[in-house]
């Protein structure tokens, strides 16, 4: 009984990563993200995997930020729109998948 109960808690702890993953990249598809990012090519901004390179678990509150507020210059001349409607849990969940692909 015990060793089943454990089995149980050990595959949910196990896949909570890769729910969140999942997740965030559901939210990427349904935030509109995907019209100027792919995960492993550049479109009108980086690919996910190059930010994935660029930055670390530290930065994820300067990403949030970034994505929710907008930006230019770290990638290029062209600037990244502010995403105001999109809540800052989803976009973290977004910037925590991102992150996945190094």
């Amino acid at each position: 009984m015990y060793k089943a109960l454990w089995v149980g808690a050990a595959a949910l702890f196990l896949a909570g990563p890769a729910l969140a993953a999942t997740e965030g990249e559901t939210l990427m598809k349904t935030k509109g993200c995907a019209a100027c990012h792919a995960v492993d090519k550049k479109l009108v901004g980086p690919s996910y995997k190059d930010v994935a390179q660029k930055y670390t678990e530290a930065d994820v509150p300067k990403l949030v930020e970034t994505v929710k507020k907008g930006g230019v210059g770290v990638w290029g001349p062209v600037p990244m729109p502010p995403n105001p409607q999109v809540a800052d849990a989803d976009i973290e969940k977004i910037v925590r998948w991102i992150l996945t692909l190094k």
